[in-house]
């Protein structure tokens, strides 16, 4: 398995790298430049690539190595894979020799075997790259390649720029990649790389937009332990923040922010969930609080712009609307532009270094109750019916409210209702399936009733600071208020035929 911590590097940059003192304070030789060449094999449709594959060719120091990379994941910039290379005589597979390797077996397995697959095989895109080599050894006795890549991937007359910095663990804990990174990163700023070259170079031949990604398949099973059902849960939100951070650093994506958004809430969530038995340390709590404030203002303005003003129907206003709309988008973008900031910042770039080594690290596991195999497992059982009974019950004392209530009491019960909701996508992979979808869309649909009732709310608090603004939209501003509160007596009695759903269902287990 490879286990590889990929970071990006300005070019402008390098050259303050290449100097840092812990090169040479841990170099076990003199670096070494190799010239490489990459030629990535696939079908047009992308067949490997759809199999959780990846098949390349690379010569470096005219010696041709084919590599088949397989299944692993990414999370928090570490890549881990499983690998597979063979020298051959030329730029083509030798698929015979490698599947003699292969030793875990899998979709890609079959794919190679397959002689109709293999028909279509062909080069898709390549990789040109001038890399430079450290070896290193750390005080813990941890062992690190240390890699910078720089050149160009390249399809046809398209090409995307490599500037990064691998650092992939030869020996010891990968916990000591993320101390390394760190070390590094007091010096010289870098930036997490959750893309991989053939990542990109994919997304380069089909010509697609990294798309938002919503959260992954969460699966948990009976059988593990209250920390790794932690690990997974936490991974798994933490991960969905990662993914969106491209699209949120480009700066105009809606969608990314709102992702990265979810996800950073899911893991609040997960955290407060597991608080009783495993404390976060105050540093990276602060830090969490830092990034939701760094981009949840964005997301307010673009939810007045995209769906709260889109929602207001009348043609007799349809131009001061629009002078309306256009002012939410100009501070929506501003905002855009600072939550860009804030994520392709190194303190950005601290905080998911740090809070992956915190994950990764034993310190949260000492402070676990002491309760081993079997008792864990029960744990994780009780553990998790006891802390949705909880929620439930929460939600439903905030609940009874509903029917005289305010906007801030409204407010609190979405805020139990959303984190009831993630809490039980968490664990219902420990329930009977049709329990838990019925549950969860009952939620959902609560949810939604009420998030619309919130953005209203917050919509007004925005419309009145393009009033204070711009004084000449205080006319419409008033008018859209009106037109909105019209709409909250029917709004509030669909919430309320919500929540008698909810409350006829039951809770899983």
């Amino acid at each position: 398995m490879e286990v590889e911590l990929k970071l990006f590097i300005h070019p402008r940059d390098i050259a303050s790298f290449k100097k840092h003192p812990l090169l040479k304070k841990y170099a076990q030789s003199v670096p070494v430049v190799q010239e490489q060449v990459g030629i990535y094999f696939d079908t047009d449709t992308h067949e490997l690539r759809k199999s959780d594959a990846g098949l390349r060719v690379r010569q470096a120091a005219k010696v041709w190595t084919q590599t088949l990379k397989a299944g692993g994941e990414v999370g928090s910039g570490l890549h881990q894979r499983h690998e597979w290379e063979s020298v051959v005589h030329r730029a083509e597979p030798d698929l015979y020799a490698l599947r003699k390797l292969i030793d875990v077996r899998g979709a890609w397995d079959d794919l190679l075997s397959s002689p109709k697959f293999v028909a279509r095989l062909h080069p898709i895109f390549t990789t040109t790259i001038s890399r430079t080599i450290w070896q290193l050894q750390l005080p813990s006795g941890s062992e690190i390649e240390c890699v910078l890549d720089q050149g160009n991937i390249s399809h046809a007359d398209r090409h995307d720029a490599v500037s990064e910095i691998e650092l992939e663990l030869k020996s010891g804990k990968p916990a000591h990649l993320f101390d390394f990174a760190l070390a590094l990163l007091k010096k010289v700023p870098l930036r997490i790389e959750n893309l991989s070259k053939a990542e990109r170079g994919y997304i380069l031949h089909a010509q697609e937009k990294h798309g938002a990604v919503k959260a992954g398949n969460l699966q948990l099973s009976r059988k593990m332990t209250i920390n790794q059902a932690f690990e997974v849960i936490v991974e798994n939100c933490f991960r969905q923040i990662q993914a969106n951070a491209p699209g949120v650093i480009a700066g105009n994506s809606m969608e990314h922010l709102h992702q990265m958004r979810i996800g950073l809430r899911r893991l609040r969530s997960a955290l407060k969930l597991f608080q009783e038995l495993i404390v976060l340390p105050e540093e990276l709590q602060l830090e969490l609080e830092w990034l939701s404030d760094a981009i949840s203002a964005a997301r307010d303005w673009d939810v007045l712009a995209s769906k709260t003003l889109e929602s207001i129907k009348t043609e007799a206003v349809d131009k001061e609307l629009a002078e309306v709309k256009k002012a939410a988008q100009e501070k929506a973008a501003a905002l855009h532009k600072h939550a860009a900031a804030a994520v392709g910042s190194v303190r950005y770039t601290r905080l998911v270094l740090s809070f992956a080594r915190w994950l990764l690290g034993s310190e949260w596991r000492e402070t676990l109750p002491q309760l081993k195999g079997k008792d864990l497992r029960k744990r994780l059982k009780m553990f998790s019916q006891d802390m949705l009974e909880k929620d439930q019950q929460r939600l439903k004392k905030r609940g009874r409210q509903l029917k005289d209530a305010d906007a801030s009491t409204r407010h609190r019960v979405r805020i139990a209702a959303k984190k009831m909701r993630y809490n039980t996508e968490f664990f219902q992979s420990l329930y009977p399936s049709n329990e838990t979808k019925e549950y969860v869309a009952a939620l959902a649909n609560l949810q939604d009733g009420l998030g619309w009732l919130n953005d209203v709310a917050v919509g007004e608090e925005l419309l009145l600071q393009i009033e204070k603004d711009q004084f000449g939209l205080s006319g419409i501003g008033g008018f859209i208020r009106g037109y909105l509160a019209a709409r909250a007596e029917e709004d509030e009695r669909k919430v309320r035929k919500l929540w008698k759903k909810f409350k006829a269902k039951q809770l899983p287990g």
